[in-house]
């Protein structure tokens, strides 16, 4: 399993399938959870904030979705790999929002597996879906102080607030993090309290 992965959570119904997911996770010395319902997978997502999270697009009674939407909150955010017989179009669009990297149609082997998660961590997301469905709903200017804010954000987590830890990380100077920061801590001044805290409160160097 690669480095970065120290966490991971199995959200599969299937009893046999989440034993076989549990016990190749496992082996790679990673800390592994389970759960069988989005419900309880919520829970561990809150609780133990993992880097990987493996998860069947259909469970029983539920989808998803619900835990997805959970874990977009999380900075650092996770790898997510999404489990799918047949995802229709407009889920696979749906998935691509909530933050999903790869996925993996069933059955798949151990090897293919692995490479999701290379890839996912690798290889960046197809934002093109997502900016596309923009046009007309949100303002260009909005769009790119959002996606600005974001990834300041995830770069701060990942590098335990360091600015220019994080200024490395999108290629830019440390300046550039400084603005946006202040930017943001100016936006959630008049909004209130940051929910997570990080862009608002990034340690100094």
């Amino acid at each position: 399993m690669h480095p970065s992965i120290r966490r991971a959570l199995v959200v599969e119904d299937d009893d046999a399938l989440r034993t076989a997911l549990l016990r190749i996770i496992f082996r790679t010395g990673v800390d592994t959870f389970e759960a069988r319902s989005a419900e309880k997978a919520s829970e561990l997502i809150r609780e133990e904030r993992p880097d990987l999270i493996i998860v069947d697009v259909r469970l029983e009674n539920s989808t998803a979705f619900e835990l997805l939407e959970v874990a977009r909150d999380l900075v650092p955010a996770p790898l997510v790999i999404a489990i799918s017989g047949k995802a229709s179009p407009d889920e696979a669009f749906r998935l691509g929002q909530l933050g999903v990297r790869a996925y993996l149609s069933k059955p798949f082997s151990t090897k293919a597996l692995r490479e999701a998660v290379y890839s996912g961590l690798s290889d960046g997301p197809d934002l093109e879906p997502v900016l596309a469905a923009s046009v007309g709903r949100v303002p260009l200017r909005e769009v790119q102080s959002e996606v600005r804010r974001v990834m300041v954000r995830e770069a701060l987590a990942r590098a335990d607030g360091n600015r220019s830890a994080a200024a490395r990380l999108l290629d830019v100077t440390r300046q550039a993090i400084q603005q946006s920061i202040r930017a943001t801590e100016c936006l959630e001044s008049s909004r209130g309290p940051t929910r997570n805290g990080v862009a608002a409160n990034p340690q100094p160097d």
